[in-house]
Formats: structure tokens, sequence, C-alpha cells
């Protein structure tokens, strides 16, 4: 029997072994981060941002950003009208594999080139002297118009759905308790996207706590909803045929092209995938970390996915009075009907709810690093004042500013069009998509030598991802431009088309005002200095 004393010297060396490893682990952090630091100042540009991420809570709010449950709830209508359940199931399921090719080869080329820039210096890096400047003005507005548009899509959507949410009380069969005039429906909007700001810019240190909880809450929260739906069936529940192979056109156009339509739903739940690289400079080994979570999030999206929808389609109401609702909202109505109650069906959308708050809250810090970035290289009128970062805060809150301002304004389209929301995602899923598109583009053009430098090369998979990606962006981008059901009013009409033109007409005239003599791009963009850059970048990615 060892003695007292034996116990603790015992004690001691195993708090000393603690203390050893407790030390090496933070040699090892501290080298990491300096190694991350090291690889930025070699793509031209000083950490500013503090590198608190590790490729958990990197892949947790690349989660958050999509925020499945709720991205796929709030835009049911589509491929409802697109086709009934074999349009949200089959859609789900090919646009999934699509953007799994897309993170695939955004990962392969931001794991040579991790910056917040993203896209936008990837593109610069990539593409030769002839073209890069106007290649990377091009992609970088396209990047951040998309971050700020699908960030307001979230805001406006959660704004939509939760009224959708309280009208499950009725005051008469059919009418809601909230019939919510315009002027409602905006203030609403704005005290979300207030809301989402405020916390994103005086929380960030705790964000990525945030982005772990909101994990369980969702998977909490799903599994409530389809054991519920499931279990209580008020209404009956419908065949595996029915959910699976039941094609109902109800929008108008002719039955190929109306389920293109309703791939919508699949793309605006997915247009995220890239967004996550504006977090690259709070990141500890961003090289690996990032790619990695893009790809492992569309895999973990794909089956959370179908675990949300499935059981939905499985106690589907009538179809035709689902398309007919005005809210456009109809998981309310499908879950209530499935409950058969109320007070239940609430409580069950209440995950969802909040759900929709943490990804406006991811979104919005996206959307103000990806302002933030393209800012501090000149690209953006004003980019004195979007460039500078908030050290109190840690945050480039200018930037935030920016865009909540942004999003504000654009959101009262609302007020001469009830489809604006429409018109916001269609705009951040082709925004988005083009950006993604470019590096891609002139990757696969220029032989994909760049690849070689980071830690993500997948080879042939890669190449095939890339010809994939290529071809998704072609038809997506007339795709949502187009208006959900035909014949089309005023009213209900597809203005993704106009704010895209508004967008890009503010990007064009300012490249000839000021851009197309002072744009720069990226930081030292001298031949040899850039010939230098990729040969640190290389060396540091053989470390």
């Amino acid at each position: 029997m060892p003695s007292l004393g034996s116990g603790v010297v015992a004690t001691r060396k195993r708090k000393g072994s603690l203390s050893g490893r407790e030390n090496k682990h933070n040699a090892y952090e501290s080298d990491r981060d300096q190694s991350a630091n090291d690889l930025l100042e070699a793509m031209g540009y000083a950490s500013e941002l503090v590198r608190s991420r590790s490729t958990l809570q990197v892949a947790f709010m690349s989660f958050v950003l999509a925020s499945i449950p709720y991205g796929l709830a709030t835009t049911l209508y589509y491929p409802l009208a697109g086709g009934g359940p074999a349009n949200v199931i089959w859609g789900w399921v090919a646009v999934s594999l699509i953007i799994l090719c897309v993170a695939i080869s955004l990962g392969e080329i931001t794991s040579a080139y991790p910056t917040a820039g993203g896209v936008y210096y990837q593109t610069f890096m990539i593409a030769p002297p002839s073209y890069r400047l106007i290649a990377s003005w091009i992609c970088g507005w396209s990047y951040v118009v998309g971050n700020i548009t699908i960030t307001l899509s979230v805001n406006f959507g959660t704004t939509l759905f939760v009224v959708a949410c309280i009208n499950v009380f009725e005051s008469e069969p059919g009418v809601g308790i909230f019939p919510a005039e315009t002027y409602q429906i905006f203030l609403i909007f704005v005290a979300i996207t207030i809301l989402a700001n405020l916390v994103s810019s005086l929380g960030n240190k705790w964000l990525p706590w945030l982005d772990t909880f909101a994990i369980f809450w969702t998977f909490a929260g799903v599994i409530a909803i389809v054991a519920c739906v499931l279990a209580l069936a008020r209404n009956g529940r419908h065949s595996g045929s029915y959910v699976f192979t039941h094609f109902e056109p109800s929008s108008g156009w002719p039955a190929g092209w109306s389920f293109c339509v309703g791939l919508l739903q699949a793309a605006y739940a997915t247009s995220s995938t890239g967004m996550i690289i504006s977090m690259c400079e709070e990141v500890q080994n961003p090289s690996v970390q990032v790619p990695r979570a893009m790809v492992g999030t569309i895999v973990l999206n794909f089956f959370c996915g179908l675990l949300f929808l499935i059981p939905l389609l499985f106690v589907l109401p009538d179809l035709q009075e689902l398309v007919a609702l005005v809210s456009a909202q109809p998981t309310p109505t499908i879950i209530v009907s499935a409950v058969g109650n109320s007070g239940g069906a609430f409580v069950l959308l209440i995950p969802l709810m909040v759900l929709a708050l943490f990804c406006g809250i991811g979104c919005t810090t996206a959307a103000s690093r990806s302002t933030w970035a393209f800012s501090r290289d000149g690209a953006i009128p004003g980019s004195q004042w979007w460039k500078q970062v908030n050290t109190k805060l840690d945050v480039p809150l200018n930037a935030m500013m920016l865009s909540m301002v942004v999003q504000i304004i654009l959101g009262a389209i609302y007020f001469g069009s009830p489809a604006a929301f429409n018109a916001f995602s269609g705009v951040g899923v082709i925004c988005l998509t083009i950006s993604y598109a470019v590096p891609i583009a002139i990757s696969l053009i220029h032989g994909r030598a760049h690849i070689k430098l980071g830690k993500f090369d997948m080879g042939i998979v890669g190449l095939v991802s890339n010809i994939v990606s290529i071809c998704w962006s072609l038809l997506a981008v007339p795709l949502f431009c187009m208006p959900s059901a035909i014949p089309v009013a005023a009213a209900t009409m597809n203005y993704a088309s106009a704010v895209l033109v508004a967008f890009f007409l503010i990007a064009t005239v300012w490249y000839f005002v000021w851009g197309r003599k002072h744009y720069c791009g990226p930081p030292v963009q001298e031949d040899t200095a850039i010939e230098h850059r990729l040969s640190v970048v290389s060396q540091t990615h053989q470390l």
C-alpha cells in the first residue's frame, strides 16, 4: 500500500506532466498561428484579426451559415410548386451532389490562397496578367454582393417565417391572428437585421460557442419535429411511392423547366458554401481547416436535409392548398396539419425560428468580412472607412454597418413587390455562383497548376468537380432570374435580374470612374513580387 507522501509526489508528477502537455499544446497552437500569419504576410497582408477558431468551430460555423432545416423550410414553396414531392427530394439530392463538387473545387484553391478576400484574391493570383485585374474586380463584386444579399434574404426570410409561425393560431378557419401589414413586415425585418449585427459585433469572441450550440440545437429540433409529425400524423400518411415519385408541376412552366425552377430551394440552402472562406484570417490553420469544413459540411447538410424533408413529405397536406398560400411559407401549415394543434405546432417551430436567427448572425459575420477584405484593396467606394478594424471589438465594424445599411435599403423593395424575397434569394444565389465559378474556370483553363501549392489536391476528383461546377453555374445564373410561376404580374415578378443589374451598374461605373486608373488588386503586384509570393506560399505549405 503506497504511503501518503508517495501519493503527493505522484500527484505532483501528474500535475507536472499535465502542465508540460499544456505548455506543448499552447506552443503548438502558437506556432500554427504564426505559420498562418506568415502565409498571410507572404500573400501581401498583415494579420489584423484574432485566430480563435478550431477545425470543429469552422465546420460548425459553415453548418450554421447553411442552417439547412431553416433554409429548406423557408423556401419549400419553390419545389412544391415546381413539381411536388419528387422535386423536393430529387432536387435536393442532385443539387447537394453538385454543390459538393463546388466545395471540392473551392477547397483546392482556398488551400493554396487562404485569405479573407477569398475567391477575389484567388482569381487575381491564378489569372494571367492580361485580364487578372478585371477578372478579380468582377469576382470580388459578385462575392460581396452575394454575401450581402444572401444575408438580406436570410433575415427577410426569417421575418416571413416568423409571421407564418405566429399565424398557425387562427382567429377563424384559414385566417391567422396576425395579418401583418407591409410596414409591419418591414419593421420586423429591420429589427432582426439590427439584432444580428449587434450580436455579431458585440459578441464576436463568443460566436464560436454559439455556433457549437447551434449544431446541437439543430439536431434536437429536427428530431423533435420528425418524431412528432410522423407519430401524430392527424391527417394520415402518404405512401413511399408518393413521397419519392409523385411529380405534379403547379408553376405553369413546362414540366422539365418547372423542375429546374424548383431547384432554387436546394441552391439557396447550399449557397453559403464558399462564404466560410471569408473567415480564413480568424482560423488557426486555414489551408487545411477551411477546405475540410466546406466539404464535410456539405455531406452533413445532405443527410440533415433528408432527415428533415422526408418526414414532412409523408404528412404533406393537399399540394394545391400549399401552393396557394398567400404567405408562400408552407412549412408551418404542414406541421400544424400533422400535429393537429396550433400550440403544439408553434412549439415545434421554435427551434427553426431560433436557428434562423443563428443563421442570420453567421451570415452577417461572413458578409462583414468579405466587405472588409474587398475594401482594404480599395475596390469599394469609401474604402478608407470600410477597411478599418475596431480593435476593441476585434471586428470590421464599419464594413458591417455598411452591409447592414445596404440590406435595409434593399429591404424596402418589399413595399413595391410582395415577391421581394424571391429577388433577394435569387440575387444572392446568382452572385455567389458567379463568384465561385470565376476562379474555378480560370483554374481549369490554366491546367490547375496552382493546386499543387496547397494541401487539398483532389486529383481527378477535383478535375471532374471543376467541370460539374462550371456547368452548374451556366444553368443557375439564367435559371434563378426566372419567376417561380407563370403567368406573371408586376407583384409576382422575380426582380432578381433588376437588383443584379443595379449592383453591377454601380460596380461598372465605379471601375471606369476610379478603378481603371487606381485599382491594382491585392498588394504588391509587380510580377517579380508575385513570383516570390508564390514561392513563399509553396514553402509555407510544405512546413
